[in-house]
């Protein structure tokens, strides 16, 4: 069981990576999250809407667990769904990361000592900006968000990341 975080820092690591065999690179970050006391998620960075829609998910999630309002047995699950706008872990696993190639966004929450010595055992994810929202992301948002053309049409294409802010907190409506 983890301790609890009293004074937790978030620390995001956006970039690309192969990952050849996914059930070994998950068993690594569940291995390292163990050891370290630490909660990492690591998320498909093509559907993840800016800095502000993954910062605004963790916090989500953790003022669940604070609240006792939690969907998900961990944290790292938690954040999936708060990141991904829905109550159901099915669909909220769309957002994780995939064998081959990924744009990816990995997320540890944690003391700042563990999450620097953890940041070193992640060597294979090539530092990148691949968090930033941009055109390129539009239609892989849009499915997972389930975000219309006529919503589009009624705000336009560049509030799409502020669609998908709206999503993330509703999840506490829908709870």
């Amino acid at each position: 069981m983890k301790k609890s975080i009293q004074n937790p820092m978030i620390q995001i690591l956006e970039g690309s990576v192969f990952i050849e065999d996914l059930e070994e690179f998950l068993q690594k970050l569940k291995k390292i999250s163990r050891e370290r006391n630490l909660t990492l998620q690591a998320l498909d960075a093509d559907k993840i809407a800016g800095k502000e829609h993954i910062m605004f998910a963790v916090e989500k999630a953790m003022n669940s667990f604070r609240k006792g309002s939690n969907i998900a047995y961990d944290l790292a699950k938690e954040i999936m769904i708060y990141a991904a706008g829905t109550r159901q872990i099915s669909r909220a696993l769309r957002l994780g990361v995939h064998e081959g190639h990924n744009n990816i966004v990995l997320v540890a929450v944690g003391y700042e000592e563990e999450i620097s010595a953890a940041g070193e055992e992640f060597n294979e994810i090539e530092p990148g900006h691949t968090l930033e929202y941009n055109g390129s992301k539009r239609n892989a948002v849009m499915e997972v968000f389930r975000i219309t053309e006529e919503e589009i049409e009624a705000v336009g294409e560049t509030r799409i990341p502020e669609l998908v802010l709206e999503r993330v907190a509703l999840v506490d409506v829908i709870k």
